[in-house]
This record gives structure tokens, C-alpha cells and sequence, in this order.
């Protein structure tokens, strides 16, 4: 194997196996906690696709399908965001991920986020039905979470549903080799 092409499997490894699932955990984590994901995570996941699709692991055709997934999903995503169904980070969120995963992954990422989110929906609504426990009234993010006028960080599910479906991706054999 000629050094450019082992260096390009690293950054593409680095992408698949490190970067991307990083980024995923930080959307969740910021979510959860302002009931925000900031635009760099999203920008993150664009450009590091950019240097995955740059190591030349995947052909024109792939890298193709993989932006008309994402453009698809932001289209979709956006008029939701349009009309107040979700927020602005979900919608980039998901339209940054669908990049990653492609076609080949979308139906499965977009059943996993959906019952996932369902299952986060429930459990936050049932857990805002009963009072606060007195150690987390002083934690600003349950104050929020807990608050019925609030939303649903669903970038939680979002992340979540991209970490399981990832490894089932055309793109994953190709990095990998499994």
C-alpha cells in the first residue's frame, strides 16, 4: 500500500471513527444542556466529510449521492423549521449527518431519530408531570428541561440514531474494510 493511499485511510478512520461520533456526542451533550447546537457543529461535520470524500475511498458517484442525501434532508428539515415544527440546530443537525450516512443509511437514521425522539418526548413529559428532585433545582439545564414551555432537545435522538445506524453504512465497509 503506497503511503499517500495508507494516509488517506487514516483521515478517513480519524473522520469515521473519531470525528464524526465526537461530534455527535458534543451535538447531544449541547442539547441537553442549552437547548442549542451550535452552526460549528454541524460546519464540523460538512468539513470533515469534505476531507473523507477528499481521500479518494470514495468514488464521484458516492460523494454525489451522499450531498443529495443531505440536501434532501436539509429541504425537508428546513421547511419543518419554517413552519416551527423543529428547531434550526436539528435541521442542520440532521442535514450534516444525512451527509454522512447517504442514502443507503437515511431510512434507517430517520426511523431510529423518530423512535428515539418519541421515546425522549415521553420520557421527558412524564418525568415534567412530577416535581423537581431538590438536587437538581440548582442545575440550570434541568431547570429547563423540566420547564413545560421548553422543547425537546431531539438532538439527542438525532445523535443517538446516527451513532447506530453508521456502522451499517456502504461507507463504514469501505473505511474499515468490515
Amino acid at each position: 500500500m503506497s503511503a499517500l493511499m495508507m494516509s488517506g485511510t487514516l483521515v478517513a478512520e480519524f473522520g469515521l471513527l473519531i470525528l464524526f461520533p465526537f461530534l455527535m456526542a458534543y451535538a447531544a451533550a449541547s442539547d441537553l444542556l442549552t437547548m442549542l447546537i451550535p452552526n460549528r457543529i454541524s460546519l464540523g461535520l460538512v468539513l470533515g466529510f469534505a476531507l473523507l470524500a477528499a481521500t479518494g475511498l470514495m468514488s464521484w458517484e458516492d460523494i454525489g449521492l451522499h450531498v443529495g442525501a443531505a440536501a434532501l434532508v436539509l429541504t425537508v428539515t428546513f421547511t419543518l423549521f419554517a413552519f416551527n415544527v423543529i428547531g434550526g440546530g436539528d435541521a442542520k443537525l440532521a442535514a450534516a449527518t444525512a451527509l454522512w450516512l447517504g442514502f443507503d443509511g437515511l431510512l434507517d437514521y430517520l426511523l431510529a431519530a423518530s423512535v428515539l425522539g418519541g421515546i425522549l418526548t415521553l420520557a421527558l413529559l412524564a418525568a415534567r408531570s412530577h416535581p423537581l428532585p431538590n438536587p437538581l433545582v440548582r442545575l440550570p439545564f434541568a431547570l429547563r428541561l423540566h420547564d413545560a414551555k421548553t422543547g425537546i432537545p431531539y438532538g439527542i435522538a438525532l445523535s443517538a440514531a446516527a451513532l447506530l445506524v453508521l456502522p451499517e453504512t456502504a461507507m463504514w465497509a469501505v473505511v474499515t474494510g468490515v
